[in-house]
């Protein structure tokens, strides 16, 4: 008998999306800003309404100056500005109506979303586990083994880990790579200075690794992309940059997490409706947290 499911919910990525889609005009009685809280709140309703999920772990992202990867490289995501202060307070409520929704939560200090999303991957696997990262972070496309999924829930494009050359142009264990060559501007990674997307799945597909690639420099000629007579040069220049941007885009899979299988979702409608007074909320989604609620009591 085959194991459900575990549901690895990445997210900023749908609190992002509620806070830049959701009107200005959902505030709490104080005042306060409640768009980001509200759409990832209705994400998460129709998340268990949809699936009857029996296992979920959101990750969510605690700072952008404190991972390990700024360690590395202090200018990592230092392009982006930090969250306002009316996002950071719905990341606390996204977080409490999470675990009222009885799904488990993890954040940590030093591990981005993704490296904890991969460390419960790569816990959850060896059990029988099959993978479902919610997400529309191309990065976590490294993470999608043969019998995993990425689903895009907002555009509901599911991506199995044959998919993802078609979508990227490399392989899900090429994609860190890919990224190191490529740069992240999202992220303010550098990369190789004049290597896109295709040269380096070009590259990628020929040698199969960055590692290989600087293995056979004086065979990179034969890459079939234009310019391929001057790339073996380009990337001898740019070396320490790649080595660099491929610490970075590798996903770590050593995060603390907790250990053991996640607990099974249990929904505590008492709790989530005391979360929606707080903020305000009306009757839609409440209907909707009791449809969940009866759902996995029945």
């Amino acid at each position: 008998m085959s194991l459900p499911p575990v549901y690895l919910v990445d997210a900023s990525v749908y609190l992002f999306r509620a806070w830049f889609s959701m009107p200005d005009d959902f505030v709490n009685g104080a005042g306060q800003p409640t768009n980001a809280v509200y759409g990832f709140s209705g994400f998460l309703c129709s998340l268990l309404e949809q699936t009857g999920a029996e296992h979920v772990a959101v990750a969510f992202d605690v700072s952008l100056a404190s991972s390990f990867r700024n360690e590395i490289y202090p200018e990592y995501k230092a392009n982006r500005d930090p969250a306002p202060e009316e996002l950071k307070r719905q990341f606390d409520w996204a977080r409490a109506v999470a675990e009222a929704m009885g799904l488990q939560c993890f954040a940590d200090p030093r591990y981005e979303a993704d490296d904890l999303i991969g460390t419960l991957a790569g816990c959850l696997r060896p059990a029988g586990f099959t993978i479902e990262i919610l997400s529309a972070d191309k990065d976590l496309a490294q993470l999608v083994g043969d019998s995993d999924v990425l689903w895009d829930y907002a555009r509901d494009r599911r991506h199995a880990s044959d998919d993802i050359p078609q979508l990227l142009g490399v392989h899900p264990a090429q994609v860190a790579d890919w990224l190191a060559l490529t740069g992240d501007a999202v992220d303010n990674i550098p990369g190789v200075p004049g290597i896109g997307a295709k040269t380096a799945a070009a590259l990628l597909d020929h040698f199969g690794s960055l590692e290989a690639i600087y293995a056979n420099l004086e065979r990179v000629y034969e890459v079939p992309v234009r310019g391929a007579k001057t790339l073996g040069a380009k990337l001898e220049l740019h070396r320490e940059a790649a080595e660099l941007a491929r610490r970075l885009t590798g996903i770590a899979l050593d995060a603390p997490v907790r250990d053991g299988p996640l607990d099974p979702v249990g929904p505590r409608l008492g709790e989530i409706n005391a979360l929606f007074d707080e903020v305000d909320f009306g009757m839609a989604l409440r209907r909707q947290a009791q449809r969940i609620a009866d759902l996995y009591d029945a």
